[in-house]
């Protein structure tokens, strides 16, 4: 299929219907992006804890594209398949001011450099922390918060190998991504992660049918990623300004994926896990995981 890149001068500055694609593509087309970091690559192997007093702390992620996708209309899925991931040399990850879980306790500013080589004490697992559409209205919502049509969820299990399923909200789709990390704890407590800028090589595949998908659903790889020895999980994401809401919107993602994908009944939910993608920032989400499809597979 078609290959083609969107580099880092192709920033959008929020999720917007009304913003012209940088590129168009058919359903099955692998795109390349070129990312800058989460801070617009203001924060440099070079810089010192001290720079951050003078960082705006409420500037926008950067996102890039949006990439428009032939033949996406409101209803459809858009399968976005991550293939491959590769960081810069080097990350970050910093104490900003008044940010994080625990702001009061831990004020900032303090930042640590990491050196992105072989045989590091922490296994990278890199994943992008903003992957989304448009959405169907015409307000424009900033890059910072999550949606249920993706942005910036820090989801750390979207890796290479893993499928992320969007619900198509507008005409063409308008795919953007950005804020790569090459690492991440559960729930970001300090309000970053190991943030890198990153190259990022990704597939678009329009699917139908599949109405119970109004949030983002993503489905991992099994065996070995990168540091990591994981098995096949399957998990709905709900997105909300409180926690009890968004797990209640994630278990009802993960109802309607077993009613609609499995043809099993809505009373019927099996073992599973909550987990919380992001317990700092605007909006909460929790996730719905099942930790291995074999329990699903046709007897």
């Amino acid at each position: 299929m078609p290959h083609a890149c969107v580099n880092h001068s192709n920033i959008c500055p929020k999720w917007s219907r009304n913003t012209a694609p940088v590129l168009t593509v058919k359903s099955g087309s692998e795109i390349t992006f070129h990312l800058r970091h989460g801070y617009n690559n203001l924060i440099t192997p070079i810089s010192l804890p001290s720079d951050l007093r003078g960082l705006d702390t409420n500037q926008k992620v950067p996102i890039f594209g949006p990439v428009a996708v032939e033949g996406a209309i409101p209803g459809h899925v858009l399968r976005v398949d991550i293939l491959e991931l590769t960081t810069a040399v080097c990350g970050w990850t910093a104490i900003l001011l008044n940010s994080g879980l625990l702001k009061d306790e831990f004020p900032g500013p303090r930042l640590r450099i990491w050196d992105l080589i072989e045989g590091i004490r922490i296994p990278t697992l890199p994943f992008l922390g903003v992957m989304g559409v448009v959405p169907s209205h015409n307000a424009e919502p900033d890059t910072v918060p999550p949606y249920d049509f993706g942005g910036n969820m820090d989801c750390k299990h979207l890796a290479e190998g893993s499928s992320l399923y969007l619900p198509v909200q507008a005409e063409g789709a308008l795919f953007s991504c950005g804020d790569g990390h090459a690492a991440q704890g559960d729930g970001k407590i300090c309000g970053t992660a190991i943030g890198t800028p990153m190259k990022a090589r990704l597939r678009f595949t329009l699917e139908k049918n599949k109405p119970w998908i109004k949030s983002p659903h993503y489905l991992t790889s099994s065996g070995v990623t990168k540091s990591y020895l994981r098995g096949q999980e399957y998990a709905a994401i709900g997105v909300d300004g409180h926690l009890l809401e968004a797990t209640k919107k994630g278990v009802r993602g993960a109802i309607a994926w077993l009613v609609g994908e499995k043809g099993l009944t809505r009373e019927v939910l099996p073992g599973g896990r909550f987990e919380d993608c992001r317990s700092s920032g605007p909006a909460q989400l929790c996730r719905r995981m099942f930790d291995s499809l074999e329990h699903f597979c046709e007897c």
